[in-house]
């Protein structure tokens, strides 16, 4: 027989808060955990074995956080009790409270997922780590930085979170890209046994909303590329990158700052995208050949000038690029009056875009970022003859 009883300390001084004392009984030999959590004589109902709130004030909010910790801790515990029970081991009390401090030490959300955020980078998942951490950080405004046990995420936290990111203005798939991650970090806590699982992301949103296309046709790019930008040299460069992922079907730009002037061989440029690992073949046409050959530094093992330290931080090299190329492709979108905001994603959602207009067959390119995932449109392009597409490519920039 194992118990489980919440005792109230008094403090050995007058007028100080006494201390929550949990006992764990085990076979008549027990053991205590001396909690943090300190309350007043006057509010604690010992028949009840709780802290109660006495009256409308600041120590409200205190009293009432201290409840919610306290049944998940006595959750936590029971939940550990089950576990030893079910899997028919000799166990102690003492193995309870070793087993509860071993758990506590990472069974609050905030700690737990800061431990996957570091996990991440170690594994050098850079930007997915970037990602739980913007995650991380909307949660955590979300709570005052308050942090929580494992047990207190549920489907009302979850919807209160939902109704906060909708009245900050989110949209419906920003408000889904923040749940799904908190969702991953929640599945592998209940992986761990950290927690039981509740399906509490059962009643918010974590699918997917056809967004507006951010393609733009080729009348555009054609003006984008005949722009007069001899005396901007940093309108230049953005316009020439931007031109530069076009001709390449939409290069990602991360795929394109790590390009290796090794990459291109036999007229064929050859790389393996960060996001899917596929492995991509570009023949070099005229175009591609004359930015390639205008920008290409001697010394430098890149194809582009857009990582020139190989010794340093190459990630802080690349987004420092893109914020820049960024920046001045809204300049630029600005000069050409395009009713969108010009990014180099654009390119990704023009080429697909031009090339349904060419009635190219949806088995060589699908309708790129207007389907519901990214990564069916990379399944589509991943299983193409790399000859059809360069056709394609080719029948795409010859009206540049």
């Amino acid at each position: 027989m194992t118990t489980v009883k919440v005792k109230f300390r008094l403090s050995t001084v007058e007028d100080r808060p006494g201390t929550i004392v949990y006992f764990v009984t085990h076979h008549r030999v027990i053991r205590q955990i001396t909690t943090g959590y300190k309350v007043f004589p006057h509010e604690w109902d010992d028949k009840q074995s709780r802290p109660v709130v006495t009256s409308v004030s600041e120590r409200t909010i205190v009293i009432q956080s201290i409840i919610r910790k306290l049944e998940g801790d006595l959750e936590k515990l029971n939940e550990i009790i089950e576990k030893f029970d079910r899997l028919r081991q000799v166990y102690s009390s003492e193995d309870i409270i070793m087993e509860f401090r071993r758990t506590g030490k990472e069974n609050t959300f905030f700690i737990f997922m800061e431990n996957v955020i570091k996990r991440l980078r170690q594994l050098n998942h850079i930007g997915t780590a970037k990602n739980y951490h913007a995650a991380l950080g909307s949660f955590k405004r979300f709570r005052n930085n308050e942090d929580l046990p494992m047990e207190a995420i549920d489907h009302i936290l979850m919807e209160d979170y939902q109704a906060y990111l909708k009245s900050a203005g989110l949209t419906p798939n920003s408000i889904s890209f923040y749940m799904r991650i908190l969702r991953a970090v929640y599945n592998r806590a209940v992986e761990q046994e950290l927690t039981k699982n509740r399906n509490p992301f059962r009643t918010v949103f974590t699918g997917s909303e056809k967004t507006l296309k951010r393609a733009i046709s080729i009348s555009d790019i054609k003006r984008i590329k005949n722009l007069d930008l001899a005396f901007k040299p940093n309108l230049e460069f953005a316009r020439d990158i931007f031109l530069f992922l076009f001709l390449c079907r939409g290069i990602s730009f991360i795929d394109a700052a790590f390009l290796k002037r090794t990459d291109i061989r036999n007229g064929v440029l050859t790389y393996r995208r960060h996001k899917t690992n596929q492995v991509l073949h570009i023949k070099i046409i005229k175009p591609i050949k004359e930015l390639v050959d205008h920008y290409s530094i001697r010394d430098s093992p890149y194809l582009l000038p857009i990582i020139t330290r190989s010794n340093c931080n190459e990630r802080k090299q690349y987004e420092t690029a893109l914020r820049r190329i960024n920046n001045a492709l809204k300049i630029i979108a600005g000069m050409v009056k395009l009713p969108i905001p010009l990014t180099t994603y654009v390119t990704r959602h023009a080429w697909a875009s031009i090339a349904k207009s060419k009635n190219v067959p949806v088995n060589v390119i699908s309708d790129a970022l207007g389907h519901d995932s990214i990564a069916t449109t990379q399944i589509y392009l991943a299983s193409i003859d790399t000859s059809t597409i360069d056709r394609v490519n080719n029948l795409i920039v010859k009206d540049l």
